[in-house]
């Protein structure tokens, strides 16, 4: 997205804050969306089996060793604010751009979850 850190973290610290989401708020949010992508229950069921093991649903997943960032685990977490400045609060945002990855990266959840068991990264 072409931000810096200085600049990712200026602009973060003036964005709003997003609703805070529970893990299962965030599931069943994403559930709601991925539906715009055509994808149905099988695919929900791979997405929640590489999120679960990502960030377990956390927007405040964060991974020391490499960096990467929220629920969808974002690498670098700035990133996602292609999808909305509050990102590093928002589930909601977390979860739009970790869905457009997928898409635009595997094709679908599934796709992503089969290249995670393979490499043990998506």
């Amino acid at each position: 997205t072409g931000g810096s850190g200085g600049g990712g973290s200026g602009a973060g610290s003036t964005a709003p804050a997003g609703p805070i989401m529970s893990p299962s708020e965030a599931r069943s949010a994403a559930r709601g969306a991925i539906g715009r992508y055509g994808w149905g229950d099988d695919q929900f069921s791979c997405l929640v089996s590489l999120w679960n093991r990502e960030s377990g649903w956390r927007a405040d997943a964060y991974n020391a060793g490499s960096g990467a960032y929220g629920i969808p685990q974002a690498l670098p977490g700035d990133k996602m604010a292609s999808a909305g400045l509050d990102w590093r609060t928002n589930a909601v945002t977390q979860i739009s751009w970790g869905l457009s990855y997928i898409g635009s990266r595997y094709g679908s959840p599934c796709g992503a979850w089969d290249h995670s068991q393979r490499t043990g990264w998506y």
